[in-house]
């Protein structure tokens, strides 16, 4: 059970309970593993799809199967009906997210934040990701499931729920919080990214009038998003109590898709965006203003 009045964070014992439900090919629940190249291996145990996944589990690669690479954006929205269509999801289906990575469920949850985009109703992440399931033995599989095609019709886009860079400047100038999720050195600059990850921008630091809330402070020590009371207080001290608009942003966006997640859909914040466009788009600016150094 989860300790939030609301279902998109389910248990991995609610998981298990319907591993018969994701196994079916009636599309009503469907479950998604979404890892990335990015994501770095750890443990000793099987941390990619192939090595082992959830069963029932569909596979799709962040950059591969939910970006535009080419513009370096998400999927347009007839490619993101004709990818979602293909893997056997309808527009009923109850969808469960998860993932691996140094941080759990960290592409995971942009597929979260990308589907809600485009407008799709029940959507579901697993607490503690691919990580906590592995970690406490749950079953694991190398079999591929294939899923009958679905005309899939997506109501979105959904823009409530992103922000551009002319958004991030009108927030600025009205002094609408802004959430940095990197870790401390990128906010001030003396890294420009995680080390063994590709540096996205010219320049180091944050936009200014930002505060620095690492992602990992979502998270209990186990993966598990930490209790509604103390998620409101980590945001409290940083100035955000859901009175106001707030903005996330990271490196490219998926990081800061699990503060929105806490934000908007755990602690149900009405008015939260997440700037997907991130560091990679404002650090490359010219012109844009960064702050350097540790900020308020």
């Amino acid at each position: 059970m989860t300790e939030y009045d609301t279902d998109v964070l389910v248990s991995a014992d609610w998981v298990e309970d319907h591993l018969a439900a994701f196994q079916s090919d009636d599309p009503d629940y469907r479950l998604v593993e979404v890892n990335s190249p990015e994501s770095p291996e750890e443990g000793d145990f099987p941390s990619r799809y192939d090595e082992g996944h959830v069963p029932g589990a569909i596979g799709l690669q962040w950059d591969e199967d939910l970006s535009d690479q080419n513009q370096r954006d998400i999927l347009k929205k007839d490619e993101f009906e004709d990818v979602v269509g293909e893997h056997g999801i309808s527009e009923d289906s109850t969808v469960v997210f998860y993932g691996d990575g140094w941080i759990p469920n960290w592409f995971a949850l942009f597929a979260y934040w990308e589907f809600k985009y485009y407008g799709h109703d029940d959507v579901r992440v697993l607490d503690g990701g691919k990580d906590y399931w592995v970690d406490e033995e749950y079953p694991l599989t190398d079999e591929v499931p294939a899923f009958p095609e679905q005309v899939y019709d997506a109501n979105g886009p959904f823009e409530s729920i992103r922000a551009y860079k002319d958004d991030v400047d009108k927030a600025r100038e009205a002094g609408i919080p802004m959430v940095d999720v990197r870790s401390p050195e990128e906010f001030s600059g003396e890294i420009i990214a995680p080390e063994g990850l590709q540096e996205t921008a010219q320049r180091g630091g944050h936009i200014p009038g930002a505060s620095n809330v690492p992602v990992t402070t979502n998270l209990r020590d186990d993966g598990r998003f930490k209790r509604p009371d103390e998620l409101e207080e980590t945001y409290a001290d940083a100035g955000i109590d859901g009175d106001k608009s707030v903005v996330t942003y990271c490196r490219v966006g998926e990081r800061s898709a699990i503060a929105w997640f806490a934000l908007h859909e755990l602690l149900e914040f009405e008015d939260v965006h997440n700037y997907d466009g991130s560091w990679t788009e404002w650090g490359n600016l010219i012109r844009a203003p960064i702050e350097r150094g540790e900020g308020d």
